[in-house]
């Protein structure tokens, strides 16, 4: 996996967990990730050392990671969204019996059956 997909996936995990992290950690992540601040310049923004940001970084990652797995938004809300593409792709072939099952299962998954 490269360094941009890597990056991805933790613009994603920070859309899901983003708001568990301090509020800190939340202007280090997004001034990295997202202004593409180099770590330089955002410890001299937030008067600290490079070594502070990229520790703070790293915890960051891994408190997105763990959250993940623990918590598996992501991954459930994926398996929703793959579930509703084939619920439409049910309809649109005029499958209605597919359709129904389909969303059947979808909301027992969602209901935690």
């Amino acid at each position: 996996m490269n360094e941009l997909e890597k990056n991805e996936i933790l613009g994603d995990l920070y859309a899901y967990y983003g708001r568990l992290l301090t509020r800190s950690q939340q202007n280090y992540f997004e001034d990295y990730y997202y202004n593409d601040l180099s770590l330089g310049e955002i410890a001299a923004n937030h008067h600290v050392s490079r070594q502070a940001v990229y520790d703070n970084l790293r915890r960051c990652r891994k408190l997105l990671k763990n959250y993940e797995d623990n918590l598996h938004m992501k991954r459930d809300y994926n398996k929703i969204e793959l579930n509703l593409d084939q619920v439409i792709s049910a309809i649109k072939e005029d499958n209605p019996n597919e359709a129904l099952e389909l969303s059947t299962n979808l909301l027992k998954q969602l209901r935690g059956e």
